[in-house]
């Protein structure tokens, strides 16, 4: 629904005027007029001159006002969704208008687990900004899935095939959740040689309510049919892996950080997780960016040099 249809839905005669939903969005975002105004570089007095004459010109009430700020009415929150949308096709046009430039540049916003960010992704950034050294990144680690479509996001990196339409995707490589030890953790308790022998150690995992891969949570839950006395559930892969290196006990983690961390021991080879793909995706509007070619590139290059060495 287009900004003039949800006008329309509001009531009264709407005449276009950017600027005034410019600065209505700035305050609803904002949820103050003094915020809005020090983001807008305008007096508090001349945001709320602009607020009242569009309210005039829509005929209606757009905020509540109350002591402690601005609360959207009905009818402003209809109108806060038209100018959202506005913003991020606005931030997409001025994206490509930026990527006509030759340099990459500029800020680039990437999304992917906190797992996969924090121990795979983000220790590896050096060698993009050695090369890119204006690139901003914007790293935003959640188990969420962002709407690349409406530019909550301009990459994704994530552990599952895409669903969102209008995205330019490509598998980057397979991977599996396997069990892995500290040298130090092994030689005091001993290293288990059957499935059964994990009633003797404790299990470091992510908790079975977190967000995270079905093939990890159903390989978890394989195991705790095991007896497992004791164990340790941490909400992300990173602290699974801190647990795991300060000799807690077993952890269940992504295979990709034997890279990394080539003194854990695999524990039990014969027990994986099924695969679990892993994809970078883009909105197709994104296609010709150069900073995100700049990106994907980096990526697959890493992936690349990772297979390699798993191949020696």
């Amino acid at each position: 629904m287009s900004i003039l249809d949800n006008a329309a839905l509001i009531g009264g005669n709407f005449v276009m005027d950017w600027d005034k939903l410019r600065i209505f969005h700035a305050v609803a975002d904002a949820g103050s007029l003094t915020h809005a105004g020090e983001s807008l570089h305008l007096s508090q007095s001349a945001v709320s001159r602009q607020i009242r004459a569009l309210e005039e010109s829509l005929n209606t009430t757009l905020f509540h006002r109350h002591a402690r700020g601005l609360i959207l009415t009905e009818q402003g929150e209809l109108l806060f969704d038209a100018t959202q949308a506005m913003v991020k096709r606005l931030d997409a046009a001025a994206a490509r208008i930026r990527d006509a430039e030759d340099e990459v540049l500029g800020e680039l916003r990437v999304t992917t687990t906190t797992g996969f960010g924090t121990l795979w992704l983000a220790p590896r950034l050096g060698t993009l900004y050695e090369k890119y050294p204006s690139l901003k990144i914007d790293l935003m680690l959640e188990e969420r899935v962002l709407d690349l479509p409406m530019r909550e996001a301009d990459v994704a990196i994530r552990m599952k095939e895409p669903s969102q339409a209008d995205l330019i995707r490509k598998r980057l490589m397979n991977i599996r959740m396997q069990l892995y030890a500290s040298p130090a953790y092994l030689e005091k308790n001993g290293t288990p040689t059957r499935p059964e022998d994990l009633s003797q150690h404790r299990l470091i995992s992510q908790h079975a309510s977190t967000p995270q891969v079905a093939a990890g949570a159903h390989l978890v839950q394989q195991l705790m049919a095991y007896d497992i006395p004791s164990t340790l559930t941490v909400n992300n892969y990173f602290g699974v892996l801190q647990a795991v290196l300060n000799d807690l006990g077993i952890g269940v983690l992504p295979d990709y950080l034997l890279d990394d961390f080539p003194n854990l021991v695999r524990v039990l080879p014969e027990i994986e997780s099924g695969e679990v793909p892993v994809f970078i995706a883009y909105p197709e509007e994104l296609r010709h960016s150069k900073r995100v070619a700049a990106f994907r590139d980096f990526v697959m290059e890493e992936i690349f040099a990772y297979r390699k060495r798993q191949q020696i």
